[in-house]
């Protein structure tokens, strides 16, 4: 049984990696969030220690290891993006590996310097790349490695995830914080991606607002047109008549890629990976960091060139605006 520790634990994503430990027939020693909403605790670890500041929650940490003789194996990090990167070092100072939530970090020049850390502390850092582990996803990638190896696949991407004001307030409506749209909604897609058709060629912005983003990427494999947006005006006609807040959709050569199920569990698969010592990296994400921080900085060049058919849809002003 080992010891974990989690950072973020009000935020929407921590229970899944709560349920992971905890099928994994591993242990929660400690919890962080200035939030006190984490009555979930309840439903896996009652035990677990909890704070609501990061100076009582180091301070446990350190006494856990120095007075109880209780070795910390790994810190969960579900934090907001911005702070990953400053949460994986605190974990490998504790002698910890670090398992984190995508986006890994926002820069990528920040893997480069957690890369150093590794190297001194000998410990590692996981990211948690659930798209991986899915079935549909692992049978996508056999089919275009069994394929034709001159063979580029034409695809399009859609992923539109309603969201109300509140978002424009929280952090994840802070691009310094969130990394914007592309990074915050994205990222995963984009891993998964560069994971099944190799090394970016050719990154192009289409549009890039407050509420959605939408380019172009050619792999060596593939040519993707994507769309991300979190305005439920975007989403078609036929979602919204089901009364549905988000669609999600992958073709490719115009076949629909089916993996909407199965999402539930992929969090305990990702973690018997890296308990196994087999899960993903520190490199792992790399393009996928550097596709997101490029989007970031680049100038939309509007609906030119190969678009998806989405960027043509109205844009919206931003809610708090006059």
């Amino acid at each position: 049984m080992k010891n974990f520790a989690l950072m973020g634990a009000s935020g929407y994503i921590a229970p899944r990696h709560m349920k992971a430990i905890k099928e994994t027939n591993n242990n929660l020693v400690a919890a962080l969030d200035k939030f006190d909403s984490v009555g979930i605790i309840d439903s896996f670890f009652p035990n677990a220690d909890f704070f609501t500041e990061f100076e009582r929650f180091d301070r446990h940490i350190s006494k856990l290891k120095y007075e109880q003789n209780t070795k910390l194996e790994y810190v969960s990090i579900c934090t907001p993006n911005y702070l990953h990167d400053a949460h994986i070092r605190f974990a490998l100072r504790q002698g910890a590996d670090a398992i984190c939530e995508k986006p890994l970090v926002l820069n990528p020049w920040n893997i480069d310097a957690l890369a150093q850390i590794e190297n001194e502390t000998g410990n590692k850092i996981y990211n948690i790349l659930q798209l991986r582990v899915h079935p549909s996803i692992i049978a996508l990638k056999e089919k275009i490695d069994k394929g034709p190896k001159d063979k580029i696949y034409d695809i399009d991407l859609t992923y539109l995830t309603s969201r109300g004001h509140w978002y424009y307030t929280s952090w994840k409506g802070d691009v310094s914080k969130s990394g914007g749209i592309a990074t915050n909604i994205g990222v995963h897609f984009f891993d998964m991606l560069s994971w099944i058709f190799g090394d970016l060629k050719q990154n192009t912005v289409h549009i890039n607002t407050h509420d959605r983003s939408a380019g172009y990427l050619e792999f060596e494999k593939a040519r993707v047109r994507w769309f991300l947006s979190i305005n439920y005006d975007v989403l078609p006609d036929e979602i919204k008549a089901k009364g549905q807040t988000t669609y999600r959709s992958i073709t490719i050569e115009g076949e629909e890629l089916e993996f909407s199920g199965g999402f539930t569990d992929l969090h305990t698969v990702s973690y018997q990976e890296i308990i196994a010592g087999k899960g993903y990296g520190l490199e792992a994400p790399r393009q996928a960091i550097e596709i997101v921080h490029e989007i970031r900085h680049a100038d939309p060049i509007g609906a030119k060139g190969d678009f998806h058919p989405f960027v043509k849809k109205p844009l919206a002003k931003h809610p708090f605006e006059k």
